[in-house]
């Protein structure tokens, strides 16, 4: 065999890989938009033959042998090359999966499809202790994976790197400890300003019927294609890219409260705009794949908040909005609107969080899963601990678990590693947002948010970050971009110049 020929046998292996979690994806889609509750163990099961036979396909030991081949060969030239990147990414897969037994892959996937349906139960019923058990088993198996997967300095190191690889906790803790210093003043000087938008006009009457028709027109304004993807509805939303011409995202409506689907289906149409245009070519392989969490979150957070909570947004979708919702809006100005939706004000849930306090959220979680993994808080504990971290960073004490440790689906899933990605998006959001101003002018993006155009803006997205797949990890990519690393100053420059002149400094 060439090593053209054991290049050709590894994209065949990556593409029936895709095909299979593909098929993973749609079902856990089902799972928490249509399936029937009492479906769970026998979807459980069928999650867990896909992410086992997935699992053989990829750790089979001509894997080994083909990358090998392909390694020593000339195809590996230029570093930056379509051969050299999909290895590159398919070397890093075939380690990580070696090291973690098949048995490890299968209990983990049938433990977490039955903790997400005891997760939903628990938030409804407020009962952590009917979680506890399911998310003790998940510590233990995600603390397995770790030591299977090896590390240098830090178990989460093996965890965190799944989602955004090459992050380590060391540098993450860094970022996150100088973020924190900053924004911790920032949230109490602008939450204490005597100038206080009246939130009230966001929780009237917006009839669910009417909350859908308009969030799909601006999930269809921002580029969102309604003939490649859908809209539903589930406790979490969420976005899955099941495959080239199906994206899948949902929201959860609230009667009286506009702002928890809008801005949820803003976010979701975010990550849905950057699988829509990875190159279809490359499906199932690293070149077709998003670059990591981190640059996906980044796409979520961009369109959500930087555009959607933007004024020139609103001068465009304002009027719009009052003709659906007359009665809630016929005496609300603009001004008014507009402020109301960049309150700044701690609370108790990280998805209804405003910009300013949201990372403090992130914070909270990052701190108490390491110490999860380590050892040093036991699941037990965990109540406890997080109506404590909320009161250092927050300055607010959930009442409940529904509205503390219970609020958020990741930990069910085994997303252990997963909410630094957050505010790691939050801050390659900052700093290709400034790149895309200084590029395309500042003023003329304006005018484009206030005539309702953002095509400029998406294939700017598209050309610099969206194309490239995995071609380059997520802090090259940053530098590509932007010419400098990842770094908090342009987000906390951009939340300084949007929040003074509503709130003063």
């Amino acid at each position: 065999m060439t090593a053209a020929d054991a290049y050709a046998a590894l994209l065949h292996r990556s593409k029936e890989i895709g095909i299979i979690q593909s098929c993973a994806a749609l079902l856990s889609w089902d799972q928490q938009t249509y399936m029937p509750v009492k479906g769970t163990l026998w979807r459980s099961e069928q999650i867990s033959y896909l992410s086992t036979l997935a699992h053989e396909k990829l750790t089979d030991p001509q894997v080994g042998q083909w990358l090998a081949q392909v390694e020593s060969s000339e195809l590996m030239a230029d570093p930056e090359g379509e051969a050299a990147a999909n290895v590159r990414e398919w070397r890093r897969s075939y380690n990580r999966a070696t090291r973690v037994p098949a048995s490890l892959v299968a209990e983990l996937a049938r433990v977490t499809t039955a903790a997400q349906q005891a997760w939903q139960d628990a938030k409804l019923r407020n009962d952590f202790p009917g979680f506890q058990p399911h998310l003790e088993k998940i510590v233990r198996l995600k603390k397995e994976e770790a030591q299977a997967i090896g590390y240098s300095q830090h178990p989460y190191d093996a965890l965190l790197d799944e989602y955004e690889p090459g992050a380590t906790t060391k540098d993450v803790r860094i970022l996150f400890d100088n973020l924190a210093q900053q924004l911790v003043p920032l949230v109490k000087i602008w939450s204490g300003s005597q100038r206080r938008p009246d939130c009230g006009i966001l929780q009237r009457d917006y009839p669910v019927d009417r909350q859908r028709i308009f969030a799909e027109s601006a999930a269809a304004a921002l580029g969102f294609d309604f003939a490649a993807g859908r809209l539903d509805v589930t406790a979490h939303p969420f976005c899955s890219g099941i495959g080239p011409g199906d994206c899948r995202i949902t929201t959860r409506y609230n009667p009286r409260y506009f702002s928890e689907a809008f801005f949820g289906v803003l976010h979701e149409t975010g990550h849905a705009l950057y699988e829509m245009h990875l190159p279809a070519e490359h499906a199932g392989t690293p070149l077709g794949t998003a670059c990591s969490l981190g640059i996906h979150e980044s796409q979520s957070r961009l369109w959500e908040n930087q555009v959607g909570r933007s004024r020139p947004f609103w001068e465009h979708f304002f009027p719009r909005l009052q003709q659906t919702f007359p009665a809630a809006l016929a005496d609300v100005s603009l001004d008014d609107f507009y402020l109301a939706i960049n309150e700044v004000r701690p609370s108790l849930i990280r998805v209804e969080a405003d910009e300013v306090t949201y990372n403090l959220h992130i914070i909270v979680r990052f701190e108490l899963e390491t110490a999860l993994l380590t050892g040093d808080l036991p699941v037990a504990d965990l109540p406890a601990a997080w109506r404590q971290a909320m009161d250092k960073y927050l300055g607010v004490v959930p009442p409940d678990d529904s509205r503390g440790c219970l609020q958020d689906i990741h930990w069910s899933f085994g997303g252990i590693g997963y909410f630094p990605t957050y505010t790691l998006g939050n801050l390659y959001a900052a700093q290709f947002m400034a790149a895309a101003r200084q590029q395309l002018g500042a003023e003329q993006l304006q005018q484009d948010f206030r005539n309702g155009r953002f095509d400029r803006l998406r294939e700017w997205l598209v050309h610099h970050i969206h194309r490239h797949g995995q071609r380059y990890r997520a802090q090259e990519l940053c530098r590509r971009v932007t010419g400098q690393p990842l770094c908090p100053e342009p987000f906390l420059q951009y939340l300084r110049d949007k929040y003074e002149p509503l709130y003063g400094s």
